[in-house]
């Protein structure tokens, strides 16, 4: 793991800095014109999104998250790869991969025109080459302005094609979930969690009244979380993604993960850019994949 010392390397005075902190972790904070952000090296985790033009935080993050090594953190944005959900033939193994709960490293950081920039990679070592044994150096690139940009880029330097799956598993903020809806699915194909991963279409705008966990297949569009409550909209906008995964646990589930905070559930909602279930990505030797969102807020 980088040190506190040789991470001050990629300080940037006002705008990138290093600190010790939950469960003893470095952190990363961010500094735009217009936004700020937190980052945990642990899992290249994003918890906190705060455009300046905003009265709330555009992430959530449970007050109830567990910061230690080798958890996830509930809430802000995980880093789901080389798979999404159980792995394929070996349900042993951690949901969702193990980069969220690995270390990554800082190998640049700038600012530029008032926007924070920072790149992280993956550090495989021989933990992870037991669940992982393929050369596909990955890194995330982090934006911070007045919106914020993620790209996870996968490189497939090994003499064969690799098949993987992944999502940028981001929890939104929102005032009551019973209150919001999603725009940009009508008309896609979806398989539903809560249902056996039974297939269905989408019909209009996606609202919540239960349980939520469905994969949407086959689709690159934008989507649109309108919260009246909070008087704003958040836009998803994607790349290099062929589906999205919407979810939400709702009470009773919640309650049993023992980490979402007393109504945690009805203040967050995951809209997930991700190339999962029948969109995984084959990636042939030689060539790289990017993931790429933006996700920024606008008054209603």
């Amino acid at each position: 793991m980088q040190t506190l010392d040789t991470l001050q390397a990629f300080a940037i005075d006002g705008h990138v800095a290093f600190r010790i902190g939950p469960g003893g972790l470095p952190w990363i904070d961010l500094d735009g014109a217009d936004g700020s952000a937190s980052l945990c090296l642990q899992g290249a985790h994003l918890t906190r999104f705060q455009p300046r033009a905003q009265a709330h935080p555009l992430l959530w993050l449970s007050p109830q998250a567990r910061h230690a090594r080798g958890r996830s953190i509930r809430g802000g944005v995980p880093v789901c790869w080389p798979w999404f959900g159980a792995h394929a033939t070996d349900a042993a193994l951690p949901a969702h991969g193990f980069a969220r709960t690995v270390d990554w490293d800082v190998v640049d950081s700038g600012v530029a025109d008032g926007v924070a920039q920072l790149t992280l990679r993956l550090r495989a070592d021989d933990a992870t080459r037991l669940v992982w044994p393929y050369d596909t150096p990955v890194e995330l690139y982090v934006e911070v302005g007045d919106a914020l940009v993620l790209e996870l880029t996968t490189l497939n330097a090994g003499d064969t094609a690799v098949r993987i799956g992944e999502a940028l598993h981001a929890y939104f903020a929102v005032g009551d979930v019973a209150e919001v809806e999603v725009q940009g699915l009508d008309g896609c194909r979806y398989l539903d969690k809560t249902q056996g991963f039974a297939a269905a279409r989408q019909q209009g705008p996606l609202r919540f009244t239960a349980e939520t966990d469905r994969v949407y297949l086959d689709t690159e569009s934008s989507c649109r979380i309108v919260d009246p409550r909070l008087h704003r909209s958040i836009l998803v906008e994607k790349g290099g993604s062929r589906s999205t995964v919407v979810w939400n646990p709702w009470q009773r589930r919640a309650q049993d993960m023992g980490d979402m905070g007393e109504d945690g559930w009805r203040r967050m909602l995951c809209v997930e850019s991700a190339n999962a279930a029948d969109n995984t990505i084959e990636l042939p030797s030689g060539e790289l994949h990017t993931l790429r969102v933006r996700y920024a807020a606008e008054p209603l």
